[in-house]
């Protein structure tokens, strides 16, 4: 995506954004757009060679990142990864992305455990190095969290609890960080891959008043804004950011 060069969102120059889940999808079209912006980008992924390409991408068009290969329900991985980041500059914002696929064939309790466990324990291994001024932090969920029911069972489950989480940060830290959450709807990423042209997907996609699934980028800039200074009243809420989907459930 071409970014204008005023768009900043009020975010300063070279504020330090982490974003899990970078490699691949929103989490690599946040990292990206984040660093056009202005930001500089720790962004992190499971998986080497993916978060490594982003990285490569950011700096090629003259931002400043920092590749973390990292596994986010793994406590030593977190700390190591934050303290990586850090080398960018104070770590102001938060964006909670990384989470397994609803393909994993994974039981209930490790499944959650690995989805909004995993980012509880970034968030708060992120607050106890000490907030910065206004911090922010944005969690991604899912419209499988709030409206769509799906499977497998932990999929709609672990993404309802990201925002039931996110309420609770909302509400008793935020001496510490505003925090708010994006429910994507269906969103053409390599996940996706083969869904839309599937029975199931044109059933769903006929049900969107808009008639397409959401690009990355589009997610991307609905977390960006919640995360930004122009944002800064906005705590607790949950974006939903799907074509208008959920209304035609």
């Amino acid at each position: 995506m071409i970014v204008p060069s005023q768009i900043s969102l009020g975010f300063q120059p070279g504020d330090v954004v982490v974003v899990t889940g970078a490699g691949r999808g929103i989490g690599r079209s946040t990292a990206i757009n984040g660093a056009a912006i202005g930001l500089a980008v720790a962004a992190w992924d499971i998986d080497a060679d993916f978060v490594r390409e982003t990285v490569s991408t950011i700096e090629a068009a003259g931002g400043r990142a920092v590749a973390v290969t990292a596994d986010a329900t793994n406590s030593d991985q977190v700390e190591a990864g934050l303290t990586a980041s850090a080398k960018l500059g104070p770590l102001r914002y938060l964006v909670n992305n990384a989470g397994p696929p609803s393909s994993l064939d994974l039981g209930f309790d490790e499944a959650l455990a690995m989805s909004v466990g995993s980012m509880h324990k970034v968030a708060a291994a992120w607050l106890r190095r000490g907030h910065e001024e206004n911090a922010a932090l944005v969690n991604v969920a899912s419209v499988a969290g709030n409206i769509i029911g799906t499977a497998p069972d932990w999929y709609p489950a672990a993404k309802a609890a990201i925002m039931g989480w996110t309420r609770h940060m909302a509400a008793y830290r935020s001496d510490d960080v505003r925090t708010n959450s994006v429910a994507p709807g269906m969103t053409d990423t390599r996940r996706l891959e083969g869904f839309k042209e599937s029975e199931i997907g044109q059933r769903a996609l006929g049900r969107i008043p808009l008639g397409r699934m959401a690009t990355p980028d589009e997610i991307s800039w609905a977390i960006l804004f919640l995360l930004s200074p122009l944002a800064s009243y906005i705590n607790g809420v949950l974006l939903t950011v799907d074509g208008g989907w959920t209304i035609t459930q």
